[in-house]
């Protein structure tokens, strides 16, 4: 089917639904590195107001990827709820942002509709907001999420605490995480990516975090980032693994690159879930994304790239995650050119994965090429604050040393913490004030007050 929509004397004809979605998109490199984007602001403005005329019905009867030849377009159209769509089946793409934007629209809601909701219904809609639309219906929206603890609360932000080291020091990592537990971060989990896909060195670090989580008595989740048949392996050798990782992506052949399918995953769920390590949920996969992977692996079959992307929170959601990570900047300029598009995208990703109901946080990111600096960082973490975000990252001075890109520090947390008023996970606020890390109101303490745990952690680093 067709679309077309004029301006003036000028009428501009878009050949199929994805056609009009990737030339109403918002500017990004990606988009036209691909080939797919609007030539003109003209051209974009007219596939808006084409896109806005669209019934949320014809994103069930036309695929942007073939049902046939892609198992995410087959698990978007079998688990679509009916039900669950009924509410707003009535509705065009404009009615939707409308509906989505009405005071009357509160978070029960929201949850009512989310199995209905495709992915491409929820990119479409964003594609029509501003930003402010953006946060302000995305923070309508919590979702929570529990392992051994609480995670997406109103009211409350988390942290993850990702002590990278180059080489995989044991104590260089350790000694990374021990400066985040200091500065209150760590909620979210404590998440290694290693240097090494070595199975021994994988164990080693689960097998230290663990060791210092109980220890300790750390009411938060471990997680080694390697790929999802390396975690598979160490379960299989009795390794500590609380969190089952893997970076996916919203087209079967963009997954297919990362070595993985829907029955991959589902053998990794079930694996996790037969440990049984939660105290106080089940939520257990942490995926991560970002714009332009699909395109970056040759599999976006001609779909713009922020659509590809929520298409990989449909992946997410079938999983029950405890956290959703969009690496928003990582990928590079060639996907997301500067800070105005690294904004605008993280924005875009928070506000979808909330609507189909993602635990979403976001490594508020660059890499060192892209024209963006931290003062772009600083706006991205303060708005995602605003709307809402599960969690952000805990990076040492926000330089991540082994990956070599720059994200959010310890201190970052604590000023969007302080700025709006936000809290931790309620069970690891706790702990912190139980070792005088944190007061009663989750302020951090001076560091003489909690010197007994930092000799008790020199101690069992080994460290004179």
């Amino acid at each position: 089917m067709s679309y077309m929509e004029t301006i003036g004397s000028r009428t501009y004809r878009f050949a199929d639904l994805k056609t009009l979605m990737a030339k109403a998109s918002p500017q990004r490199s990606g988009d036209q590195l691909a080939g797919v984007a609007a030539a003109s602001e003209e051209e974009r403005v007219a596939a808006k107001m084409a896109l806005a005329q669209v019934p949320l019905r014809t994103f069930l009867n036309e695929a942007l990827i073939p049902y046939e030849s892609d198992e995410v377009t087959r698990l978007v159209i079998d688990d679509h709820s009916p039900q669950a769509f009924a509410e707003i089946s009535h509705l065009t793409v404009g009615d939707f942002r409308n509906w989505l934007l009405s005071t009357s629209t509160d978070a029960d809601a929201l949850t009512r509709i989310a199995a209905g909701l495709t992915p491409e219904m929820v990119a479409a809609v964003s594609k029509l907001m501003r930003n402010q639309d953006l946060i302000a219906a995305a923070r309508k929206r919590p979702v929570i999420t529990r392992f051994r603890n609480t995670v997406g609360l109103p009211g409350h932000m988390s942290v993850r605490l990702q002590p990278n080291h180059p080489t995989d020091d044991v104590k260089g990592i350790a000694a990374s995480m021990l400066d985040g537990l200091m500065y209150g971060c760590g909620d979210a989990m404590i998440g290694i990516n290693p240097a090494s896909d070595n199975l021994a060195a994988i164990t080693r670090l689960l097998l230290m975090i663990d060791d210092f989580r109980q220890r300790y008595q750390v009411p938060t989740q471990s997680c080694v980032l390697t790929h999802v048949t390396n975690t598979i392996a160490a379960i299989e050798k009795g390794a500590p693994v609380d969190l089952v990782f893997q970076s996916i992506a919203g087209t079967e052949k963009a997954n297919a690159g990362f070595g993985i399918s829907l029955a991959l995953l589902q053998e990794a769920y079930e694996a996790g879930l037969s440990l049984k390590r939660g105290t106080v949920g089940s939520n257990l996969m942490y995926f991560e994304t970002g714009q332009g992977s699909a395109l970056s692996a040759d599999a976006h079959f001609g779909v713009d790239q922020q659509t590809c992307e929520v298409r990989a929170y449909a992946v997410a959601r079938k999983f029950n995650p405890f956290l959703v990570n969009t690496v928003v900047g990582f990928i590079g300029p060639e996907y997301l050119y500067d800070g105005k598009q690294i904004t605008r995208a993280g924005l875009e990703d928070h506000f979808c994965g909330k609507l189909l109901g993602v635990p979403m946080g976001c490594d508020i990111c660059y890499t060192n090429h892209a024209e963006a600096d931290q003062d772009d960082m600083d706006n991205l973490l303060t708005l995602l604050g605003v709307a809402g975000i599960n969690f952000i990252m805990g990076i040492p001075g926000a330089d991540d040393v082994m990956l070599n890109y720059q994200s959010t520090s310890f201190h970052d947390a604590l000023y969007v913490r302080d700025v709006l008023g936000l809290r931790r996970a309620p069970e690891f606020e706790e702990w912190l004030e139980s070792m005088q890390i944190t007061d009663a109101r989750g302020a951090l303490l001076s560091a003489s007050t909690h010197q007994p745990l930092l000799e008790g952690a020199r101690d069992w680093m080994g460290i004179a």
